[in-house]
This record gives C-alpha cells, sequence and structure tokens, in this order.
C-alpha cells in the first residue's frame, strides 16, 4: 500500500470514528468502534469494519443505523477530508476482537485446568 493511501486510510478512519461518535447514540446503538478500514486505490470505495460493544440487539441496531446514515456520513466526510473523491462507504459488523477474546479466556481456562510441571 502506498504511504498516501495509508495515510488517506488513517485519515478516513479517524474522521468515521469521530462522525459516528458524535452522531449515533450509545444507548441504542452500544459503543461502536471503527475497527479498521480498507479503501480502494482509486479512493472510490472504502469498507468500513466495525465493532459493536453490547448485546445482539444492540449490534443490530448499531448496524440498521449506521446503514442508514450512511449517506449523511459520507457527506460529514466529503467537508471535513479533501479528497478528489469521496469513497462510497460499506458497513461490516468486525468480531475479531470479540474472537480473539474468547480465544484468550479459553487459553486461560485451559492454563488453569493444567496440572503444573513436575520439578525433578
Amino acid at each position: 500500500m502506498s504511504l498516501r493511501l495509508e495515510r488517506v486510510r488513517e485519515l478516513l478512519k479517524r474522521e468515521i470514528g469521530e462522525i459516528i461518535r458524535r452522531e449515533l447514540p450509545v444507548g441504542e446503538a452500544g459503543l461502536i468502534t471503527v475497527n479498521d478500514l480498507e479503501v480502494a486505490p482509486n479512493l472510490k470505495n472504502a469498507t468500513v469494519f466495525i465493532g459493536v460493544l453490547g448485546g445482539k440487539a444492540q449490534k443490530d441496531k448499531g448496524m440498521e443505523m449506521l446503514e442508514t446514515k450512511r449517506l449523511r456520513i459520507q457527506s460529514m466526510i466529503a467537508r471535513g477530508v479533501v479528497l478528489k473523491n469521496t469513497p462510497r462507504l460499506r458497513f461490516v459488523l468486525d468480531e475479531s476482537v470479540e474472537r480473539g477474546n474468547r480465544v484468550l479466556k479459553i487459553i486461560e481456562e485451559l492454563e488453569k485446568l493444567e496440572p503444573p510441571p513436575a520439578s525433578s
């Protein structure tokens, strides 16, 4: 990935995170975070990987609200970030952090079950 594309990716990620924080109520949508962002080389499309802390209902509501407000978020980015093309956003629920936490919890449980090594 080129340095310019990487900088644009980080800028968009930060800007989208700020917009989401301001626009979506945590009580309804859960705590929404921007975990990562992939942007096409021509900057016409961007996939935003979203993490939602909360229950299943909050995750569903959060993703629904993001999709509903997608055009508004895009227009806010167009005003806040000067680019030739403002990317068309696509929001994807990213559960990798939750899966990672589950794996760590399983490892922790297995370590508790293992007998300590015998000393010689």
